[in-house]
């Protein structure tokens, strides 16, 4: 593509921001790249956009770039206590749409009080890579149109990794399972991370709602952590989803970070 939108000094050599394909724009100094920009657009159709760059002049010459190309609204990520990131982002006209907690969880049962919860009449649990892939893939289709209908999948973790057109379940391995006789009703995925596991998701089906299956599938996989030798999991919930924040709290999950959502109009 290789398209020159903006010439500016920053110093004593004049910054060329050049866009070099559909998603990546590069600033340039001397044929020396210092600075970068990216966008991917996520699974529900929002674009998201990053800035890498030292130099506060060249992050908004990339900025400018990018919002000349790309239609609103735009989305990007930071960390809330990385304030001049924020401010660079707000120079750009985005401000905070929503927020995600970051929380440490721990894994061993006496210090959660999971332990061995009682399962509801009829419910077990099918552990990580056992449960059969068709259902599986059901129940995820089932679950994320149901979260679509209510709050909006927007709500849930603003880090999602690209998929396939279709594909929602990439690793049927990562998933823990809740069968209530012979239908799959509640799901959770965790992510075996090598410096700490990640909690991606726990979601039970409507219908299956307040009989304690989340509480249960958060036992189970906690506890295989905690007997694999893994003293904490990580886990991010949306500041507005008051059961989830709900849960990790009464399990002594501790909040440690705190990500904004920014968006542009």
């Amino acid at each position: 593509m290789n398209i020159t939108h903006s010439i500016s000094g920053t110093g004593d050599h004049a910054v060329a921001v050049t866009r070099v394909s559909d998603t990546q724009w590069h600033a340039m100094e001397d044929d020396r790249v210092v600075g970068r920009g990216d966008a991917s657009r996520r699974p529900d159709g929002r674009l998201f956009i990053s800035i890498d760059a030292w130099h506060s002049a060249v992050f908004d010459r990339i900025a400018d770039a990018m919002l000349t190309d790309l239609r609103t609204p735009l989305y990007t990520v930071v960390d809330e206590a990385d304030h001049d990131s924020r401010s660079a982002w707000e120079r750009a006209g985005f401000a905070a749409a929503r927020r995600e907690w970051g929380y440490l969880v721990p894994t061993d049962p006496q210090v959660t009080g999971l332990g061995s919860p009682r399962l509801p009449s009829g419910v077990t649990i099918v552990p990580a890579g056992e449960a059969e892939e068709g259902p599986l893939r059901a129940l995820d289709r089932v679950i994320r149109d149901e979260v679509e209908a209510a709050a909006g999948w927007r709500t849930m973790p603003a880090e999602v990794l690209p998929r396939p057109a279709g594909t929602t379940v990439v690793d049927a391995s990562k998933y823990t399972v809740a069968r209530h006789f012979d239908q799959y009703v509640g799901l959770i995925r965790v992510a075996p991370l090598p410096r700490q596991p990640r909690i991606g998701l726990i979601a039970v089906r409507t219908d299956s709602h307040r009989r304690g299956i989340a509480r249960a599938l958060l036992a189970h996989a906690l506890g295989s952590l905690h007997r694999s030798g893994t003293a904490s999991a990580w886990a991010e919930v949306s500041e507005s989803n008051a059961a989830a924040t709900a849960l990790f709290e009464s399990i002594g999950a501790r909040r440690v970070a705190a990500t904004l959502e920014l968006v542009r109009h």
